[in-house]
């Protein structure tokens, strides 16, 4: 396997291949607006959908550089607000698949690129922040999930 096959095959364990931990897309199944947008008491806790959008964000934000486009930059804890969380499955599922699309948009292109490519201007590194950034937020949201009653038992 090349180094970009790796790449390409560790940034799928974390989305959508579950591997000997659940993947972003697992944490998200079967939730509800009203689940996905539960908060427990505190001011630093974000919920289910604010990690989402926050993870979102900086896969478009990788998108939009790989596809040399310019993208505006907000501050970190903006990220977590990028869509309206309300109580609409609508809404929710708009964001899913916003989730899906980004992901898969950021597959086609790392599928397309060569092992030099993922050495030049620190892509693999981002890459694996990407990665490491997906797992602790995906572990945050598999925790509110248990949290609310609301991970299944057969996990």
């Amino acid at each position: 396997m090349s180094r970009a096959e790796f790449l390409v095959n560790v940034l799928d364990s974390t989305f959508d291949k579950e591997s000997w931990y659940a993947p972003l897309k697992a944490s998200m199944e079967g939730l509800t607006a009203k689940q996905a947008s539960w908060k427990p008491p505190g001011e630093a806790t974000k919920s289910i959908w604010e990690n989402v959008n926050h993870l979102i964000y900086y896969k478009e934000r990788l998108v939009a550089t790989l596809e040399n486009r310019e993208w505006k930059r907000i501050d970190g804890n903006d990220t977590f607000f990028i869509t309206k969380v309300t109580e609409d499955d609508d809404d929710w599922n708009l964001t899913i698949e916003r989730a899906d699309n980004v992901h898969n948009k950021l597959k086609d292109l790392l599928i397309k690129m060569s092992s030099e490519d993922f050495k030049e201007n620190g892509l693999e590194s981002d890459l694996i922040d990407i990665f490491l950034h997906d797992a602790y937020h995906t572990g945050q949201i598999m925790l509110l999930r248990k949290m609310q009653g609301s991970w299944p038992s057969h996990r």
